[in-house]
């Protein structure tokens, strides 16, 4: 039996947006069983489906969703050998597994610090900061499969990783139900890889440090930034960072710009760059200023109370449009969008 069901919910409750229209219904579901009975259940009814986690990453059109959410809800990390090798509920709020790891001296995901979110979001879009993402660590992905009704199991390479993608990215045919991560038993974190961050903790490039000096740095880090949740703080409504960091040719690389080299031959360069060099400052605002940029960070579009999705959406096209005026640079969406499109 499902755990939970509701009408007309309004789903910016369940946003870190805090925006969208209400959902027809909600069924909330604590094991893997009643998510997938859910599932079976709306699909053989042909009902349209919207399966939700902690609406981190997620933008809803102002008319909501017209059909059923599934709300996962499940909880649980599994250690499953004497190893650092945790098998990891869906529903698990992500940063409470890398605090219990960094309490527990398991390094490998301290890096990932304070982005919110459910663990089962993590390996869809391959998360990832401060030079560490989840496919670093992940050894397997446990999915429904609704086109063929089963339960199927990933192993990392199986799970198709790129720079903020992977294999289930975009493809609601996958549910993800449990992950498992191999981490290693060690009080240093892996080796810092990213110069902000080394920076900050006062060490070089490749050196390790203490785990709980690393996840304290980066926390410190992204609430400068406004990308740690607080209520009261309305530059993290957001959506965390809105854009993916581009990866080009490196003809088209502006001069001055960010750059890392790719082993496919291209570059990935500064989203954030580009925007501020198109334009955007900190704290630039649409035409009602409901909706703006970060005023710590450009790369977040915000909620600043009483936005509309409307508003936020075209925020983000004044700015996809600004930076492809101005570099010839196609920005992509990092969160989804439900309802509505750029």
């Amino acid at each position: 039996m499902l755990v939970h069901e509701q009408y007309d919910v309004p789903l910016a409750d369940l946003t870190t947006l805090r925006l969208g229209g209400p959902a027809r219904r909600v069924l909330s579901a604590e094991t893997d069983a009643e998510v997938v009975e859910a599932l079976r259940a709306c699909d053989a009814a042909g009902e349209p489906v919207l399966v939700l986690g902690g609406g981190s990453n997620l933008v809803v059109a102002d008319e909501g969703f017209p059909g059923t959410v599934v709300r996962i809800v499940t909880r649980g990390v599994r250690r499953q050998d004497s190893a650092a090798t945790v098998g990891v509920a869906a529903g698990e709020p992500w940063d409470d597994l890398v605090g219990h790891a960094v309490e527990a001296g398991w390094s490998g995901v301290e890096a990932l610090s304070g982005i919110p979110g459910l663990t089962g979001a993590t390996p869809i879009q391959n998360v990832g900061a401060y030079g560490q993402e989840v496919a670093d660590t992940l050894t397997r992905v446990r999915a429904y499969d609704r086109r063929r009704g089963e339960v199927c199991t990933f192993d990392n390479t199986g799970c198709g990783f790129t720079y903020r993608g992977s294999a289930f990215k975009g493809d609601p045919r996958w549910v993800v139900l449990e992950v498992t991560f191999e981490l290693a038993r060690a009080p240093l974190g892996a080796p810092i890889r990213y110069a902000e961050l080394a920076r900050t903790l006062g060490v070089d490039l490749g050196a390790r440090a203490p785990l709980v000096d690393v996840r304290a740095a980066v926390l410190a880090l992204r609430r400068r930034k406004g990308m740690v949740l607080d209520p009261s703080d309305r530059d993290t409504w957001s959506a965390g960072s809105f854009f993916t960091n581009p990866l080009v040719d490196p003809a088209l690389l502006p001069p001055g710009a960010p750059s890392w080299a790719q082993p496919d031959g291209r570059v990935k360069t500064s989203a954030a760059w580009l925007i501020e060099r198109a334009g955007f400052g900190r704290g630039y605002g649409g035409a009602s200023g409901r909706a703006a940029l970060s005023t710590k960070h450009p790369l977040a579009l915000t909620n600043r109370g009483g936005a509309s999705t409307a508003e936020l959406l075209s925020l983000a096209r004044e700015v996809r449009c600004g930076v492809h005026e101005r570099f010839g640079i196609e920005l992509v969406n990092e969160p989804v969008i439900v309802g509505g499109s750029l």
